[in-house]
């Protein structure tokens, strides 16, 4: 596996690659990875040539407050995990190579409507910066396909929105969550979490399946599903931040003919603030 810190040598490797009509799959991160990452670039490895992935923790995708500087950091151990695992270049940018000029006077993207509500509620500004790393990676790497899980759906969205919006030549591909043993999600959040904690976060997956059994019980009270649910998890220790019901792919609120929906909640317990869900079909 290769190392690139900087962008032109980024594009260098891929127009190596490119120069032999090998395909790249590209899988974006913020580090201190898991076996979800990891499933992600074994994805990867099966849809294309060669791999790349970034580590890049994104300041602009951080509010105030959040925990931008606390996020952990484990490049080292991150490293050694994408070489055992196939991943044939590994993008290690510091923050002053992705912004090189001053925040308040570079562009950013907007993906209206969809970056607003759910987690941009409680995240202003979340998915502006998470659109413009994401746009900014994809023109650097200019893989042929990217990957991201299916845990960050309301992100998943945004960032189909803006590929198809904005004409950029790459495929989006999903790609289903990751579960511990009891249906917790893996997440590198869950790091915050002490043992009791992580025992009693798969209440997140079970209502979760709660909800979707009413669903496909014929239940269409989306406001009263919602709310019970919502009110099982503050039982359990958790703060919730919503539990929503909503149409799969753009994340508008159901009507009652709807048969695909998605089902989505964020939630603190403790220190961890973790978002999981589930897509429930007819």
């Amino acid at each position: 596996m290769k190392t690139a810190p900087s962008i032109p040598e980024l594009r260098h490797s891929v127009r190596l690659w490119r120069g032999q009509s090998l395909s790249v799959a590209f899988v974006p991160t913020m580090g201190n990875l898991h076996a979800g990452h990891l499933h992600l670039v074994e994805e990867a490895k099966r849809l294309a040539d060669r791999v790349v992935v970034s580590i890049f923790v994104n300041p602009s995708q951080f509010g105030p407050g959040e925990d931008f500087a606390a996020y952990p950091r484990t490049p080292a151990a991150d490293s050694a995990q994408l070489a055992a695992v196939g991943t044939d270049l590994l993008f290690l940018p510091p923050v002053a190579e992705i912004y090189p000029t001053d925040p308040a006077r570079m562009t950013f993207v907007e993906v209206p409507g969809l970056s607003d509500d759910l987690c941009g509620q409680f995240r202003p500004g979340h998915f502006r910066g998470v659109a413009t790393v994401v746009l900014k990676l994809l023109n650097q790497v200019r893989p042929d396909v990217a990957l991201f899980g299916e845990k960050d759906y309301q992100q998943l969205a945004v960032i189909r929105r803006m590929v198809a919006d904005l004409d950029v030549p790459v495929r989006i591909q999903g790609v289903p969550t990751v579960r511990e043993e009891n249906g917790l999600a893996l997440s590198s959040r869950n790091g915050y979490l002490s043992a009791e904690e992580k025992a009693r976060a798969a209440s997140i997956y079970a209502q979760l399946r709660a909800a979707a059994a009413e669903l496909r019980g014929g239940a269409r009270d989306y406001t009263r599903i919602e709310r019970e649910r919502a009110e099982a998890l503050r039982n359990q220790g958790f703060v919730p931040d919503y539990f929503a019901i909503r149409r799969q792919g753009d994340l508008a609120r159901p009507g009652p003919e709807e048969t695909r929906w998605v089902v989505l909640t964020a939630a603190w317990l403790g220190k961890a603030r973790l978002i999981d869900n589930l897509q429930v079909e007819l």
